[in-house]
C-alpha cells in the first residue's frame, strides 16, 4: 500500500532561532506542572498507570460540566483520532473533513485502508471538523456544526485543538443529554503548553467513549503525564493568563502584517495564515526566514501554497520576524542600482 506519511513542522534543535511553525505555546506551563516533576515519586513508576485516568477524567468532567464516563483520555489528541477511525469506519466507509484541514486525517484515512473526502459522500462515517479550522484559522459558528451534525448519520468530531484562544467553541454539543453522534476534543499542547506531553481528551456520548476504551491500548498515557495534566488543569488563573497574552499579539501582529500589505486571513487560533505582498512569494519568504533562523510553517498546494501559518510567539518574536519581512520587501537602494 502506497502510503503519503504525516510531516511534521520541522524541530530545530537550536534554540537560538525564532519557532513559529509548529502552533507551540510561546509561555512555560503552570508552575504547578514543574512542582509535579520534582516531587513525582520515582517507585509510582514500578506500576502501570490507571488505565481509566480517573483523578484526570473526573477532573476533566468537572470542567465542562459533564460526567467521567462521557471523558476519554489519549496520548495526544492524534491517538484519539486513530483510534476513532477504528472504531467508527467500517471497511467500505470513508473519512471526511474540511478542506484544506489537519493534513493527518489524510494519513489516517490511508493507514485505516478507507477513502479520506474534503467533504461528505454517502459512504462517510466519521467527519473531522477543525474549529478553529488549521492551517486556516478561520471559525465556524456552533450552530453551524450543530445543524451539520444533526444530518449527519455518522460521528462528527469537533477538533477543537485551538478552541481556548476562540471567541466560541462547541462543548456544549458534546454534554448536551440528547447528543448522539457529536465527540467534542481537546488538547494539552496548545493552550496548556504541554506539548512535549502528548495528552489529549475528548467529551462524548457515553456509547461512543466505551467504543474508544475497546479499542485503545492498556495503558496508554502515563503516570507522569497524568499527573502533570492533571496540574496543568489545575490551574485556571495562568491558563487564562497565557490564553490572553496569546490573542492579545495575534490581533496586533495580524494588523501590523495587513498594515505592511498582507493578506491575513481572520484567526481565532494560535496562529495567522497570511499572505504576502506581490513582490514577495510565500515559498520565497518560507526559504528566506529560515535562512535567517526564523521558522514558520509552509505548505505548498494549490489551495494553501500562497500563504505561510505563523504561529503566534512572543511580542519579541513576532517583531524579529516584522523586521526580517520588511528587510525581504524593502525597496533596493537607487545608489546599488546605477550602472558602473
Amino acid at each position: 500500500m502506497k502510503l503519503d506519511a504525516y510531516i511534521p513542522g520541522e524541530q530545530p534543535k537550536s534554540r537560538d532561532v525564532v519557532k513559529l511553525n509548529t502552533n507551540e505555546n510561546p509561555y512555560p506551563p503552570s508552575p504547578k506542572c514543574g512542582r509535579v516533576l520534582k516531587t513525582f515519586d520515582l517507585d509510582g513508576l514500578r506500576r502501570y498507570p490507571d488505565p481509566n485516568f480517573g483523578a484526570l477524567a473526573r477532573t476533566i468532567a468537572s470542567l465542562h460540566g459533564t460526567t467521567a464516563d462521557r471523558v476519554f483520555v489519549g496520548n495526544g489528541s492524534d491517538e484519539i483520532l486513530s483510534l476513532s477511525a477504528r472504531a467508527f469506519v467500517e471497511n467500505n466507509e470513508s473519512i471526511g473533513s474540511l478542506d484544506p484541514s489537519y493534513s493527518l486525517y489524510k494519513t489516517l484515512a490511508a493507514i485505516r485502508n478507507v477513502k479520506w473526502t474534503g467533504g461528505v459522500e454517502p459512504s462517510t462515517s466519521l467527519f473531522l471538523w477543525t474549529n478553529p479550522n488549521a492551517p486556516t484559522g478561520e471559525f465556524a459558528e456552533p450552530r453551524s456544526i450543530a445543524a451539520f451534525a444533526r444530518k449527519f448519520p455518522g460521528v462528527v468530531i469537533v477538533d477543537e485543538a485551538y478552541a481556548d484562544f476562540a471567541r466560541g467553541n462547541c462543548m456544549h454539543l458534546a454534554v448536551a443529554p440528547r447528543n448522539r453522534n457529536v465527540i467534542v476534543m481537546r488538547t494539552f499542547s496548545k493552550s496548556y503548553s504541554l506539548a512535549g506531553l502528548r495528552v489529549g481528551y475528548c467529551v462524548g456520548p457515553k456509547d461512543l467513549i466505551a467504543a474508544l476504551y475497546k479499542v485503545k491500548d492498556s495503558y496508554n498515557v502515563d503516570a507522569v503525564a497524568q499527573a502533570v495534566a492533571l496540574a496543568a488543569i489545575g490551574d485556571r488563573a495562568y491558563h487564562e493568563r497565557t490564553v490572553a497574552k496569546v490573542v492579545k499579539t495575534r490581533k496586533a501582529f495580524s494588523a501590523a502584517l495587513e498594515k505592511r500589505g498582507w493578506d491575513v486571513l481572520p484567526s481565532e487560533a494560535n496562529f495567522v495564515f497570511a499572505k504576502p505582498p506581490a513582490a514577495l512569494s510565500a515559498a520565497d519568504a518560507f526559504a528566506r526566514l529560515k535562512a535567517e533562523d526564523i521558522y514558520v510553517r509552509y505548505f505548498p498546494g494549490p489551495k494553501t501554497g500562497d500563504r505561510l501559518r505563523i504561529t503566534i510567539g512572543t511580542s519579541a518574536q513576532m517583531n524579529t520576524l516584522l523586521k526580517a519581512l520588511d528587510r525581504m520587501l524593502k525597496p533596493h537602494d537607487k545608489t546599488n542600482t546605477k550602472k558602473q
